[in-house]
């Protein structure tokens, strides 16, 4: 890294909380600045999806900013500065990679990841942490957090054998859904619906799959299918509100012809 960029980085974002900078930049405090943090998180990833360097580039910048920002308003309380973060960070991955910085042997992925879960227990801060399921975030995407927890719980052996053993309860949870819908029972019906996605989620994270990502892709593909059912509706000087479902999906199934 350019020095003398960082520094001027660093000054610059000193001057926006100065009492002559800029009132927004002057008014945020941590938790202010939460969901811009969450926001520009999303963002990035989107630009990573679109496989844009520009659009990535700028991003990461937003992204920075957040992180600059934080580190700003910490060094105003007398509690850390951006280099404080900067040390600490470097600390912890010499720390936590002995197979690189030290002299521990690693023979694949999954003895660096359990090296690191031993050695982040050992850390403080992490002390108190009494269950597997311990420090997992709760304000992460419920996908995401579900994924999380199923992958905990699988390294200390509590996970299916064969993946026939998973699609079956994808299968058992997908007849207690539709055995709750005789009864119209809302709480048991989410209930069911809620087993039913976590154990989709299972199957994804027995597949290697991500599932927030597995999602995501399923979300992209359906916004370009509508969108180009509504071209091809504008091009014929239709209106999608005016045809019927039978000429809608026989739209749908040729737009997916041409995919």
């Amino acid at each position: 890294m350019n020095d003398d960029l960082f520094e001027s980085l660093i000054e610059v974002i000193a001057t926006l909380r100065s009492e002559n900078g800029c009132p927004w930049d002057r008014e945020q405090t941590h938790k202010s600045l939460k969901s811009t943090l969450i926001e520009e998180t999303y963002e990035t990833v989107e630009a990573i999806d679109s496989e844009d360097p520009s659009k990535l580039k700028e991003e990461l910048g937003d992204l920075l900013l957040n992180v600059m920002l934080q580190a700003q308003i910490a060094a105003e309380n007398k509690d850390f500065t951006i280099n404080d973060v900067i040390e600490t960070l470097t600390e912890k991955l010499i720390r936590r990679h002995p197979h690189v910085f030290g002299n521990v042997q690693v023979d694949n992925a999954e003895d660096v990841v359990n090296n690191w879960e031993k050695i982040k227990s050992q850390e403080a801060g992490y002390e108190d942490r009494k269950s597997v399921l311990d420090g997992i975030p709760i304000a992460l995407p419920a996908l995401l957090r579900g994924q999380k927890i199923q992958k905990r719980v699988a390294r200390v052996g509590f996970d299916w054998d064969h993946i026939s053993d998973v699609i079956d309860k994808v299968d058992e949870e997908l007849a207690e859904v539709k055995e709750s819908l005789k009864d119209s029972d809302v709480d048991a019906i989410e209930n069911e619906i809620g087993d039913l996605f976590f154990s989709v989620v299972n199957l994804c994270r027995f597949l290697d799959l991500q599932a927030e990502e597995t999602l995501r892709r399923t979300n992209r593909k359906f916004i370009n299918r509508f969108k180009r059912m509504e071209d091809v509706l504008e091009n014929h000087g239709k209106s999608i509100s005016d045809q019927t479902l039978a000429e809608l999906d026989e739209i749908w199934e040729e737009v997916k012809k041409d995919e």
